[in-house]
């Protein structure tokens, strides 16, 4: 058996070292995606486009004004001088958020009333608009803070109630910090997925698949020849994309390499029973990417990579436990950041051993029968 095995790996990577192009896939596209997604996927808003239509030109509205310029987060491109000139903002675009400040703001803050503040936020991007209120939300806070402190002299009479915030495990809040680590998994997810399935489907389309079948190696050793040269290329992915977050993007990993290989070992597991069952279902590699495409970007979808798994619909939420890169990232991230071992992370790691299996079982018994 072993003799045999070891024939089918060799013919695997001297035909993979044959093709160099095979070679520059496997790492060049790998690098980029890392790049894009560390640069590009992040909740961070900056430069907000605003229009501020100042009606109680005030020392207090100025200072208010000028808290949102100093901020960083929104750039005032517009001072308007009516409600007419702020709604023609937004409806052009130029414009995302719009602050007015009415009459009197300054009288009732000094006499301690409530000081309206309006603002008005395109919602035609919703995700913007959201995190761009919550940055407005930070800036009055601060304002109204400043303005009490002005308010009270100090040593009187009072109680003050200081709100401090303290995140752990990412206390400058980086959207990289949380990104990156599950860009290992997705990446690594596509790449083993598609390579096994790919693999196996160009052998039975250009009809070498039969030939092997009729010689001396069993079907377990052919899976075998298939799929380990992907596990040890699925290690290399995790290892080389771990190495560049870590040196280009400043992302710090704090816990043990160990752990981190026996998770990447299970979730690469669970990959290559997906990689191959899909196989199973194709007789060309048109319709192996077909498969490919459809169900990927589900598996991305409810992964929590992106969107929060608790916000999503009751059976969705099902759906998400037979999801091995949602037990990777949970490892992952975890491994990184917090630097916790196998007495934390021991439910994602059961879990990711029974999908591993049950995928790797389903898929060999849908093998062998396609080859009967």
């Amino acid at each position: 058996m072993f003799q045999r095995l070891h024939a089918m790996l060799t013919k695997e990577f001297l035909q993979l070292r044959r093709d160099p192009w095979s070679l520059f896939l496997l790492v060049v596209p790998l690098i980029i995606q890392v790049l894009v997604f560390g640069y590009a996927a992040t909740f961070t808003v900056n430069h907000v486009a605003t229009a501020v239509l100042d009606l109680d030109r005030s020392q207090a509205s100025r200072g208010l004004v000028s808290h949102f310029v100093a901020n960083g987060r929104f750039d005032v491109v517009d001072f308007a001088q009516d409600d007419n000139q702020v709604t023609r903002d937004i409806d052009a675009g130029r414009v995302v958020v719009a602050i007015v400040i009415h009459a009197g703001f300054a009288r009732d803050l000094s006499s301690g009333r409530t000081a309206p503040l309006e603002v008005a936020v395109d919602g035609t991007n919703s995700n913007t608009a959201l995190i761009a209120l919550g940055y407005v939300s930070q800036i009055v806070a601060g304002f109204q803070a400043e303005e009490m402190a002005n308010a009270w002299p100090v040593g009187s009479p009072g109680i003050a109630v200081a709100l401090r915030e303290r995140p752990w495990f990412n206390e400058g809040l980086n959207d990289r910090w949380f990104f990156i680590p599950g860009v290992i998994g997705t990446l690594t997810l596509i790449q083993v997925v598609s390579l096994t399935a790919f693999a196996v489907v160009r052998e039975r389309e250009v009809g070498t698949l039969e030939q092997i079948m009729v010689s001396p190696i069993r079907p377990i050793e052919f899976i075998l020849g298939k799929t380990v040269p992907f596990f040890l290329i699925g290690l290399g992915d995790v290892f080389l994309v771990t190495i560049f977050g870590v040196l280009w993007f400043d992302i710090p990993f704090v816990g043990n390499p160990l752990v981190m290989l026996f998770g990447a070992s299970l979730f690469l597991l669970a990959a290559l029973g997906f990689g191959l069952m899909l196989s199973t279902f194709s007789r060309t590699q048109q319709q192996a990417f077909a498969l490919n495409f459809f169900l990927l970007n589900p598996i991305f979808i409810l992964s929590g990579f992106a969107y929060p798994i608790a916000a999503m619909p009751l059976i969705l939420r099902w759906f998400t436990l037979f999801n091995p890169l949602r037990y990777f990232l949970i490892v992952i991230r975890a491994v990184f950041l917090k630097g916790v071992g196998l007495d934390v992370l021991w439910p994602p790691l059961s879990a990711m051993t029974l999908l591993g299996i049950g995928m790797l079982t389903l898929s060999m018994l849908r093998f062998r029968k396609s080859m009967d």
